[in-house]
């Protein structure tokens, strides 16, 4: 069994006009249409049996609508993470409504939301995910969106992980994009602290990507492609040639995630 535990997908009408403009700040080609259907589609192509999609509140007055979305697409068959904006007034108020949502946790891109991870301002967010029970997942490292400004260092998320010890925290791309060495420091062997395996094969050598999962525990890493960014084939590819266990990779591809999001095999 194979769960991609990030993936992005967008409204039919936006996918093609979203996925260029992002193509365009990242470099990189995608690998979707950004469509829930041609998602679905490319990853069971893939050989993924389920799929986690994150969503990003990009401005405060996006929330009820991206959280709506997200709800929509978990009733297509994809599990969903909804988003808060720091800089919302009603951001407490919508978390409560991500979890009535049935939504399965909350999504950060400090890059794309323009604040840093550990600011206080958003610490009564996270004080209230903790209490709701819902994981919140960062975008870690660095992001070619603001290249000399890394708004989720490792370091940075952390603080947040030890501010909030009840609180599930989900570092993103190994625990930081282009960050591996802080990632090793900082965040690596956190017990309340996931990575994911989103575009590692572009961002971390084999080497790093070992280290990084012995220190920290495999069984606290979750598979994740960042598709359309990335192909979750190409990602199960790069672990396959590391030398795990079978029981690492099993806990890897997919039972960290069906423990974390109770999914049932």
């Amino acid at each position: 069994m194979i769960f991609d535990a990030h993936t992005h997908v967008f409204p039919d009408k936006l996918a093609g006009k979203a996925l260029h403009n992002l193509s365009e700040i990242c470099g990189q080609p995608y690998h979707s249409d950004g469509t829930v259907d041609g998602t679905l589609r490319v990853l069971k192509e893939w050989g993924v049996d389920g799929a986690l999609c994150l969503h990003i509140a990009t401005k405060p007055k996006q929330q009820a609508s991206v959280n709506h979305f997200a709800a929509e697409v978990q009733k297509r068959g994809l599990l969903c993470f909804g988003s808060v904006h720091p800089d919302a007034p009603d951001a407490l108020d919508e978390l409560a409504r991500i979890r009535s949502l049935g939504l399965r946790g909350v999504k950060f891109h400090p890059d794309y939301q323009g604040f840093f991870a550990d600011d206080p301002k958003a610490f009564p967010i996270y004080a209230a995910a903790e209490e709701l029970g819902l994981p919140v997942a960062f975008h870690t490292g660095w992001d070619p969106l603001s290249p000399d400004v890394v708004h989720a260092p490792p370091q940075a998320v952390a603080r947040v992980a030890e501010e909030f010890p009840k609180l599930t925290v989900i570092a993103a791309h190994m625990g930081g994009m282009a960050r591996s060495a802080e990632a090793e420091e900082y965040l690596a062997g956190r017990p309340n602290v996931y990575f994911d395996t989103a575009v590692a094969s572009l961002y971390t050598s084999p080497e790093e990507m070992l280290r990084l999962i012995r220190k920290h525990g495999p069984d606290r890493v979750l598979f994740g492609s960042d598709c359309p960014w990335s192909r979750s084939v190409d990602e199960l590819h790069f672990l396959q040639a590391l030398p795990l266990t079978s029981a690492e990779m099993e806990s890897i591809l997919y039972g960290n995630a069906a423990r974390l999001f109770g999914l049932h095999s």
